[in-house]
This record gives C-alpha cells, sequence and structure tokens, in this order.
C-alpha cells in the first residue's frame, strides 16, 4: 500500500490518500483525523507510527506505507 498527502486550499483542509499496489485509491481522509480507517486497513495499533509517519511526509510525494 502507498501513501501520499494532499495539501488543501483555504478553507480545504490536508487530506491523506492510501493507494494499493496498483496505485488505485482505497481510502481518503482528513490529515488531523486519520485513526477512524486504520481498523479496515490492517493498521490498528499503528496509530502512533502513521500520526508520525502523516506529519513527516512531504506533500505531493508518493511513499511505500511501511509501518
Amino acid at each position: 500500500m502507498y501513501i501520499i498527502k494532499v495539501k488543501g486550499k483555504a478553507k480545504i483542509p490536508d487530506y491523506i490518500q492510501f493507494r494499493d499496489d496498483n496505485f488505485v485509491l482505497v481510502a481518503y481522509f482528513r490529515a488531523d483525523r486519520p485513526v477512524k480507517l486504520l481498523k479496515k486497513y490492517g493498521l490498528e495499533g499503528k496509530e502512533e507510527a502513521l500520526n508520525k509517519l502523516i506529519h513527516e511526509i512531504p506533500f505531493g510525494k508518493l511513499q511505500k506505507l511501511d509501518l
């Protein structure tokens, strides 16, 4: 799975996208609220690591999600 951070503009917040190995969009959520979908994608228990990654990755750069 891959992760990309999308920069919001004006009143639109920043968003996070999860994409599968074929780069198909599987999740799209606000960067300030990533915790709700973690169980659905097998990422439960990795909230701290995901929050840290979301704050560290640059906008617009697709990265392999290795947690």
